[in-house]
């Protein structure tokens, strides 16, 4: 590495998670490749309207980009006119097709995929009392616990951990769910009273992995950018995305998979809900990982073949045939 190079622009969301994901990422360059790196803060229109629920900001934003993509256009913005060297986003807010002239050189070493509880008085989510408040915007783990806890009381909850912690304790909630790689990133792990298996909950798609986005001209920046990849997060975030966009879901859908890895074989699990959680359908499939793709888009055939189609127009998306 030259010594007179300038330091990497890295774009990131002002969020607290966001911060220590780009300073993660700005430190694992560092290690490798002696440069240095400068965060540059942009706010998303996620960010700016954080008091509406996703499902407005959806109907809103749609003209421009799904309702992923209101986390992550910024971002890509600033990398399409050169104001930032790259991005770092949570897999799970990439949507599934990138824009023309970037690309994703690295997918880092995926932490734990999991859902979480953190109740008020410390109980799991079977001890919560009958028609508890919950707080969660996620259409998919609403349609989930409602499998379990139909009595349960939604409500949507929006802003970053500590705003949604802070509600918590204030007692405006019996309890929320969050992602727990979230949680451990940012030291609170103490704090959940529950983590949710894979059988009661399956994650959102991408779920625990960062995406390092760059220029694809850029061929110096994606070069640094690639010693961070994890081989094995790229096949299983490859698979549930090749799912995903089959489905045409999005992170209002009801839909939930995980796919990783037993004895070299990749096991992908999926399921889709209807929003009210009476309808489910899960399936699961077991490839090699050097068929990810094709092992996405073979599970999403099957579950439309064997009715996903359906569950998933209850919460008004169509999956695409062929």
């Amino acid at each position: 590495m030259k010594n007179d190079m300038k330091p990497l622009r890295i774009g990131t969301r002002g969020s607290a998670l966001a911060l220590w994901q780009a300073n993660y990422v700005c430190t694992r360059l560092t290690e490798l490749h002696g440069v240095e790196c400068e965060l540059v803060r942009i706010r998303t229109s996620g960010d700016h309207l954080q008091t509406a629920s996703v499902a407005h900001l959806s109907a809103q934003l749609n003209a421009q980009f799904n309702s992923k993509g209101i986390f992550i256009k910024e971002l890509e913005d600033a990398l399409l006119t050169d104001a930032v060297d790259l991005a770092v986003h949570s897999m799970k807010d990439v949507p599934t097709e990138t824009p023309e002239g970037l690309t994703f050189p690295a997918i880092t070493k995926r932490e734990d995929v999991r859902d979480c509880l953190i109740s008020h008085k410390g109980l799991t989510l079977k001890n919560l009392r009958p028609s508890a408040s919950v707080g969660t915007s996620s259409l998919r783990r609403q349609a989930h616990l409602r499998l379990v806890r139909p009595d349960l009381e939604f409500v949507d909850l929006r802003g970053n951990v500590d705003t949604r912690l802070k509600k918590l304790a204030a007692g405006e909630l019996d309890a929320i769910v969050l992602a727990k790689a979230g949680l451990d990133r940012l030291g609170f792990a103490d704090k959940i009273t529950e983590v949710f298996s894979a059988s009661t909950m399956l994650p959102a798609v991408g779920q625990g992995a960062l995406a390092i986005e760059t220029r694809a001209k850029d061929s110096e920046t994606t070069k640094l950018v690639a010693a961070l990849e994890d081989v094995e997060a790229r096949d299983c975030v490859t698979a549930e995305r090749a799912l995903l966009r089959q489905l045409e879901g999005g992170c209002q859908v009801p839909l939930g998979a995980w796919a990783h890895m037993e004895n070299g074989e990749l096991m992908l699990d999926a399921c889709v809900l209807s929003p009210d959680g009476k309808e489910h359908l899960r399936r699961g499939l077991v490839g090699s990982p050097t068929e990810a793709e094709a092992l996405g888009k073979q599970l999403a055939q099957i579950m439309i073949g064997a009715g996903a189609d359906r569950i998933l127009q209850l919460a008004g998306r169509s999956a695409t045939h062929g």
